[in-house]
């Protein structure tokens, strides 16, 4: 699984001009499952994600993770994060996990995300998404954990 995270001062998706998910302070991040992804992966990069320093503490170090600091979660469904842009101008999208696994996937984590962290909102896995966010720094991560972990 992949996640793209972004450490926010404010984010949030709007879906069809409604806002469905919304954070102050936090982490947005976009989700993808590849193929051969299971639920060890996405325990993996939930807790991986939870436990990533990215905030700073009184020393000014990145040494706090969104719980310290009372944050939000913002988990929002991205499959082209698994694209195959090696060659030509058209990206491969065949690493990404088929929809169906991509959903159930997606939805596991949000249920082990807000049964660990008190605030969580989410994206809406298949629809037409506007992503808003002040990303803070810019502090951004690659997280991934491979479907062989």
């Amino acid at each position: 699984m992949i996640g793209l995270l972004q450490r926010v001062s404010e984010a949030s998706v709007t879906v069809d001009g409604d806002i469905i998910g919304q954070i102050g302070k936090g982490l947005l991040v976009l989700l993808c499952a590849e193929r051969g992804d299971t639920s060890k992966q996405a325990d993996t990069l939930l807790a991986k994600l939870l436990g990533y320093r990215v905030f700073y503490d009184t020393g000014g170090k990145m040494n706090l993770n969104v719980a310290q600091v009372g944050g939000g979660l913002l988990l929002v469904p991205q499959f082209t994060l698994a694209a195959d842009t090696r060659s030509g101008t058209r990206p491969s999208f065949t690493p990404a996990a088929p929809p169906q696994q991509a959903r159930e996937l997606f939805d596991y984590t949000v249920e082990h995300a807000r049964a660990s962290h008190p605030q969580v909102e989410t994206g809406r896995f298949g629809a037409d998404m506007k992503v808003a966010l002040v990303n803070d720094g810019p502090v951004t991560f690659w997280l991934q954990v491979s479907p062989t972990a």
